[in-house]
């Protein structure tokens, strides 16, 4: 592939990114809230996490064994920061899951198809298609890099809590449904989701690339609709409990 192939990559990646977006405001995902038996055969939720985020976690390592700059220590940071997230989604998250729901493998597979081309806009851009002097020795210290490694951190931070707060809203065996108020869900009922977006815009901007802000439009386009739809549920199910002039969808204080 040449760097004029892999920017043809990513612009079909933001398109599909697009279609993916607008389709999504039309049809619920079938997993966790909106899961749906139409979606086909389904397997254990903790397994299915599993199975649908390793994926990328593996590839971005063989991309980096691969590479003549596996030892670059700028392109390692990137490596240490984008794995950090993918331990955590990929092994600790599904494994703090409680409960025994299920996830459609339909929805299984398409998370691994698209982490793995993630894993080939990311790992292709940080190992095989920048500039070797794209990022110097410097670059730890480049305002971009801190700025976008702070927003990152904030971001994992916001998903992580917002996880734990959602895991804990009920007790063993209590089937009651509660609308979170805690952390960021003061501000947006898809607080989980929000700080996952922030993480990688973090990500886009210390890599300070095309391929990162590809993916942070994909994670967009992927959760806001989400989001948009847990919002009208909210709504329906908690009516006055939500206060829809506070707390936004997906956006404190915007939308």
């Amino acid at each position: 592939m040449t760097l004029h192939t892999f920017y043809l990559f990513l612009i079909v990646m933001a398109v599909v990114a697009l279609a993916v977006y607008v389709s999504l405001f039309f049809v619920d995902a079938g997993y966790g809230k909106f899961y749906d038996p139409k979606w086909g055969p389904a397997v254990n939720n903790k397994l299915g996490w599993v199975l649908m985020e390793s994926p990328v976690f593996v590839a971005m390592l063989l991309l980096w064994l691969l590479s003549d700059r596996r030892d670059d220590l700028v392109r390692l940071a990137f490596l240490f920061v984008f794995e950090l997230h993918y331990i955590q989604r990929s092994f600790v998250f599904p494994l703090r899951m409680r409960g025994h729901s299920v996830m459609p493998l339909s929805i299984v597979v398409m998370g691994v198809t698209f982490n793995v081309l993630n894993a080939l806009m990311q790992g292709g851009w940080i190992f095989y298609f920048s500039p070797e002097d794209y990022y110097p020795a410097d670059w730890l210290t480049d305002p971009r890099f801190i700025a976008g490694f702070l927003v990152f951190i904030i971001g994992m931070y916001i998903n992580i809590q917002s996880d734990d707060i959602i895991r804990n809203l009920r007790k063993e065996g209590d089937t009651k449904h509660y609308l979170p108020k805690q952390g960021m869900f003061r501000y947006v009922t898809s607080a989980n989701y929000f700080g996952e977006f922030i993480e990688w815009v973090g990500f886009a901007i210390l890599t300070w690339s095309w391929a990162g802000a590809v993916f942070a439009w994909w994670t967009f386009a992927n959760l806001a609709p989400r989001a948009h739809r847990i919002y009208d549920a909210y709504r329906k199910e908690f009516g006055a409990e939500l206060d829809t002039k506070k707390t936004k969808r997906f956006i404190p204080f915007i939308w």
